[in-house]
């Protein structure tokens, strides 16, 4: 039906795969959706009577697709991992699929409860620009703090190797991670001086690497058939675990309220890609006002900085890298940014 709001879901979700560049995924929700009975629907509950805006903004379908490829990558359904990439057969991934709903719906219903932790760690290539805009401005070592940080990976922005073509390099070449990124626009201040003096960082439900079931969890939000992307993801979390990587277990609007008080000497700054939308409204605002609270006591050799990478309030794209920063309070979007950072337009002035 046209006026079916999880169709309609499904349907974005296929051209939104489609155009990243996951054939097999398209494919996959493209049997989905011709298929909508009533076993699938039901793993949809909590969302049912949902507008088409905010079921979009819950990511339902990125739920189904990570339940799917936790299973596929867990072993427990050889019908399942047999069709998923590298194999990618849509057809079977879905006959394999439908029966293990049947089988097992409360499998799907718990992973499917806790929104998408992708922790997209080429993220990193457009908050990058954002951190060296910051030093430039400010010309003070930086002490992050990151909301919703997953598993943390983005922590290690700092140790990763940048390329932009022929816009530019960053960072350290011998890095075991190189991140590259297709630039358009003014040059950043690729020269800003930048010194991490600390770094810390909160999620509601943090993603323990160490812990095998929690790591196939979050690796089950890459698609299956994006190989580049699980490479950069497997680097990442080898570097995590070497630098042992941690993240605090707390509400974000809370933390921020606790731990982002300026300093002197220093620019805090607050920062997220790909979390505002998950976060309930009465959230949004407490962090809003925390921010704004510690803001108002930012000076020019304590600053406070609020870097986020998002899709404006209530749409999905464009994604936008925005910063405010206090004294002052002034907020300028630097950038729109690609989702899982292949892209970068630069708008801020050089």
């Amino acid at each position: 039906m046209t006026d079916d709001p999880l169709a309609s879901i499904f349907r974005m979700q296929i051209q939104i795969c489609a155009a990243f560049g996951s054939k097999f995924y398209a494919a996959l929700m493209g049997n989905a959706v011709a298929d909508l009975d009533h076993e699938l629907r039901s793993l949809f509950t909590p969302w049912e009577g949902l507008a088409l805006e905010p079921m979009t903004a819950a990511a339902v379908a990125l739920r189904f697709l990570g339940a799917l490829h936790d299973l596929a990558l867990s072993g427990d359904d050889p019908a399942l991992t047999a069709a998923f990439p590298p194999v990618s057969d849509a057809e079977a991934a879905w006959a394999a699929a439908r029966a293990a709903i049947r089988r097992d719906p409360e499998r799907f219903h718990h992973f499917m409860s806790h929104e998408p932790q992708t922790n997209e760690v080429r993220r990193s290539a457009c908050l990058l620009p954002g951190f060296l805009t910051i030093a430039a401005e400010t010309g003070l070592p930086l002490a992050c703090l990151e909301l919703g940080a997953s598993a943390g990976l983005n922590q290690l922005w700092s140790r990763y190797a940048y390329d932009y073509g022929e816009a530019g390099r960053w960072g350290d070449p011998a890095s075991p991670l190189l991140l590259d990124s297709a630039w358009t626009g003014p040059a950043p201040p690729w020269n800003a001086p930048i010194r991490v003096v600390s770094s810390a960082a909160c999620d509601r439900k943090p993603i323990e690497l160490a812990d095998p079931l929690q790591l196939r969890r979050l690796k089950s939000y890459l698609w299956p058939d994006q190989t580049e992307r699980i490479e950069r993801f497997d680097t990442a979390v080898a570097m995590a675990l070497a630098a042992g990587t941690g993240v605090e277990t707390a509400d974000a609007a809370i933390w921020a309220a606790e731990r982002g008080a300026p300093k002197e000497g220093v620019v805090t700054v607050v920062y997220h890609s790909i979390f505002w939308q998950y976060l309930p409204a009465e959230t949004q605002a407490a962090l809003r006002t925390a921010l704004e609270f510690h803001g108002a006591k930012a000076t020019p050799t304590s600053p406070l900085a609020w870097l986020r990478m998002e899709p404006p309030d209530g749409r999905a794209i464009p994604i936008e890298l925005s910063l405010t920063l206090w004294p002052g309070g002034e907020t300028i979007r630097l950038a729109t940014v690609h989702a899982h950072g292949a892209s970068v337009d630069w708008e801020a002035p050089a």
